[in-house]
């Protein structure tokens, strides 16, 4: 802590805890955690008193300057970044670890949650913990996987950083992953960032939030395309199941003609009238109409028209597919592509 580093420096480190905060770093510093253990003139360095396990973790980079920080192969799930300046030039290089979210389901109020998958900062659970109201427990005591990790300050919202802070966190953080051309590591950073954004009801408009909760649920941001896939399923269902209920007519339209003889005879004039399709009364969920249905869906996926001939309420339920389910669909593809992106 505090330490000033007038030049280049690497810190080679094993089994230990690292506290950079407010450290001054006025040229290029490296903390690499060095994969093996140490070796002297006199043969390899024992190391059966330590008790720590074999990892570097990183407890704090607050107050320093991380344009000139490189980090590699360290732990990051407990380390404090709110208050460092120019995050979005640190580089992490190496397998970096961040606290994931808690395992397995929750309860809210009745309805049963599963938190997403994704690397979190520690400010983010500091922040989530605070706002459920989480019991402080012991200060040594290991993270619980099932829990939200208390912050230092817990129960002093005054020292709690608010979502606003942390999406700001979330922002840099992605960007250096971006400028190091690693965009698939970058997604969850995105997904903390919009999280947060969606959670501030003071630097965030009540509209801007709600669009936010909408692209959260559709697709995770997205960034989940097992979401948009599975909401892409569930209206290509409802679809085919509105349309063989109120789209389809009893049959096919038919043509009729009526001619009219003119005085002098010889000519005769046609008009040719359609009939307006109709709702069958009884026997609408039947194979052939599952077929004619399921024909008009999966054109509406791909922006195309079926010809099929419809209702006018069939003819509005096409319409919003439409719309609906190829949007669906690049959200999907969106979600896809921002994983395996180079």
């Amino acid at each position: 802590m505090r330490t000033r580093f007038e030049s280049t420096a690497t810190l080679r480190v094993r089994r230990a805890e690292v506290d950079l905060g407010y450290a001054v770093l006025a040229a290029p510093v490296a903390l690499t955690a060095h994969p093996a253990p140490f070796t002297t003139g006199t043969g390899v360095v024992d190391e059966g008193l330590l008790t720590s396990p074999d990892r570097v973790r990183v407890t704090s980079v607050q107050g320093v300057d991380a344009a000139h920080l490189v980090l590699t192969d360290t732990d990051l799930s407990e380390c404090l970044f709110s208050g460092a300046f120019h995050l979005d030039q640190l580089r992490l290089e190496g397998r970096t670890t961040l606290a994931p979210t808690p395992t397995g389901f929750h309860r809210r109020g009745i309805a049963p949650i599963r938190w997403t998958r994704r690397r979190t900062l520690a400010e983010e659970h500091h922040w989530r913990a605070h706002s459920a109201g989480q019991p402080s427990g012991p200060a040594d005591a290991p993270p619980e996987p099932r829990r939200w990790r208390n912050g230092p300050d817990h129960g002093d919202p005054a020292r709690t950083p608010d979502p606003d802070d942390v999406a700001a966190l979330y922002r840099q953080l992605r960007k250096a992953f971006e400028d190091g051309k690693n965009e698939p590591g970058a997604a969850d950073f995105y997904y903390g960032e919009c999280e947060m954004r969606r959670h501030d009801r003071t630097g965030t408009p009540k509209t801007e939030r709600r669009l936010l909760w909408a692209y959260w649920l559709l697709s995770g941001y997205g960034l989940r395309a097992s979401r948009a896939l599975g909401w892409l399923a569930a209206a290509m269902l409802t679809t085919i199941l509105l349309l063989m209920a109120f789209g389809l007519p009893a049959s096919s339209p038919k043509q009729e003609a009526t001619g009219t003889v003119p005085a002098g005879g010889g000519k005769v004039t046609f008009v040719i009238d359609k009939q307006d399709p109709k709702n069958p009364v009884k026997d609408r969920f039947t194979a052939k109409r599952f077929d004619k249905a399921l024909s008009v869906t999966l054109n509406s996926v791909v922006f195309r028209s079926s010809g099929q001939d419809l209702t006018t309420a069939g003819t509005y339920i096409e319409m919003t597919s439409r719309i609906l389910e190829p949007a669906l669909l690049a959200l999907a593809v969106l979600a896809i592509r921002g994983r395996i992106k180079r």
